[in-house]
């Protein structure tokens, strides 16, 4: 038995908009993501290296940043049962640093959807704007995303 929380390609409207829940970065996921991913460059690993860097203090990998707002996205359980596979990232781009301590949410908006060549599925375009506690915007750019069709589901 599947459980479906998700929203269904039809579901999207063009324009429509979503906020997360917040969450504060901290020094743990700095330390986890280098050691999962093996970037340990000084700029987040290094106290002493950052803050003599042009940001004054480490700061979270742009991707660690990218990777929290995914999962904050997935929180509000629109992709739960629906979402087939992420398809695309585009005009992703990173405008402020995330700092220990910072605490980001994400206003998500339909930009598109269209139909896909996979019988069943469509694409949905969410236009993802990352901000900090200061309403500053860190990252943000377009994801797509394939979504099951309410009439092809199991």
């Amino acid at each position: 038995m599947s459980v479906v929380l998700g929203m269904y390609y039809e579901d999207f409207d063009k324009g429509k908009q979503l906020v997360t829940l917040g969450r504060t970065i901290t020094e743990a996921d700095i330390v986890n993501f280098a050691g999962f991913t093996g970037d340990f460059n000084p700029l987040h690993t290094d106290a002493q290296y950052a803050s003599e860097s042009v940001w004054g203090s480490r700061i979270a990998h742009g991707m660690c940043g990218f990777s929290v707002a995914t999962g904050l996205m997935v929180r509000l359980n629109i992709l739960e049962g629906t979402v087939t596979a992420f398809y695309a990232i585009e005009n992703w781009r990173f405008r402020a640093p995330i700092r220990i301590g910072d605490t980001i949410h994400v206003v998500i908006t339909v930009a598109e959807k269209r139909e896909s060549r996979r019988e069943g599925q469509g694409v949905v375009a969410l236009e993802l704007d990352v901000l900090n506690q200061e309403g500053v915007s860190t990252m943000g750019g377009l994801i797509k995303i394939m979504m099951k069709k309410k009439n092809n589901s199991p």
